[in-house]
């Protein structure tokens, strides 16, 4: 009797049913994810959380770099190093006539009564992961808020702008690459200084400018550089190559298209770069270099105005925002 009775009160759900829970549930999860950037913050967290589980899947591939970086034959080194060689002198070359032209530089900013820039911090970082989905174009870095990185934060390599970080954890942080269709950067044309709007296109190998009207001057083989306009990224970091410019009759604009530098579906080390500091020179008053010429009126005389000490023109000057408001997501 017992056990005629047990198939009847031991079934359960049927495999087809949790099935269709399971697919129910996901499909769900995924649309308010999309739609309302529900888990978000579960992201952030769940790749500080894996992070050391990617360092330790990601130990074998170093393990394999460095045997068979080990194993290069001695011909190609040598080849290597005589290459290295002759960019070295080159390079020392260059070096010897940048430092006179710096010194040259700093003499006429000194008549201008213009201050010097100092460099910016900067910082290397390597790619952890990149996103598995074909329309995102984001990657893991393996830098984050113990190491200074901040949202919105410009980040580049040695061709080139790469993106911007969007989320900070612990000890990764997330990279918005300037493909992705929900980026965007003020950018300029080196030959003739024209400003456009570089976005993305979803393409890892292309990027658009918009509303550009017909009668620009633009080419193919024009080399786009950031603008600085936004107070984001820097001026002057090398962005994209124009690719194509076509126009159709009847329309206002043109259509401009452009191939980024970076190779971006290449990356490994990625550089972040931390705005420049002030230096005293910016914050003192232009009565203090002596240079400023005095500007007298013959028919009212007003009062001398002393100048603002220079602790105070630095505490004021110390209260703009840092970071600007590029055009991001």
């Amino acid at each position: 009797m017992t056990n005629r009775m047990n198939p009847i009160f031991g079934r359960g759900l049927s495999l087809q049913l949790r099935l269709f829970v399971a697919v129910l549930l996901s499909v769900a999860g995924i649309v308010a994810d999309a739609r309302f950037h529900l888990f978000s913050g579960v992201r952030i967290y769940m790749d500080s959380i894996v992070s050391p589980l990617i360092y330790l899947a990601d130990s074998p591939r170093q393990l394999a770099d460095g045997v068979s970086e080990q194993l290069q034959s001695r011909s190609q080194l040598l080849e290597e190093n005589h290459k290295l060689e002759q960019q070295l002198f080159l390079l020392r070359s260059d070096l010897l006539r940048l430092s006179q032209m710096s010194q040259e530089n700093e003499r006429l900013r000194g008549l201008l009564g213009s201050p010097v820039q100092a460099d910016s911090r900067k910082m290397v970082a390597e790619i952890l992961s990149v996103d598995s989905d074909p329309f995102i174009h984001q990657v893991v870095i393996d830098r984050g808020e113990r190491n200074g990185v901040f949202e919105g934060q410009p980040v580049v390599n040695d061709l080139g702008v790469v993106g911007q970080v969007i989320s900070v954890g612990k000890t990764t942080s997330r990279v918005l690459l300037i493909t992705d269709l929900s980026h965007a950067l003020p950018v300029r044309v080196m030959r003739n200084d024209i400003r456009a709007i570089a976005s993305g296109t979803g393409s890892l190998d292309e990027l658009t400018l918009k509303n550009i009207p017909r009668s620009a001057d633009l080419q193919q083989g024009d080399m786009l550089v950031t603008s600085g306009l936004g107070g984001r990224f820097p001026m002057g970091y090398p962005v994209a190559q124009i690719t194509q410019f076509s126009y159709e009759e009847g329309k206002a604009f043109a259509e401009v298209k452009a191939r980024p530098l970076a190779a971006l579906d290449r990356l490994r080390y990625l550089l972040l770069l931390w705005p420049a500091p002030i230096s005293e020179a910016t914050t003192a008053p232009v009565g203090a270099s002596g240079a400023q010429p005095t500007v007298t009126k013959p028919t009212t005389t007003k009062p001398t105005v002393p100048a603002k000490p220079a602790a105070a023109c630095r505490h004021a000057s110390s209260s703009k925002p840092a970071r600007g408001g590029t055009v991001t997501r």
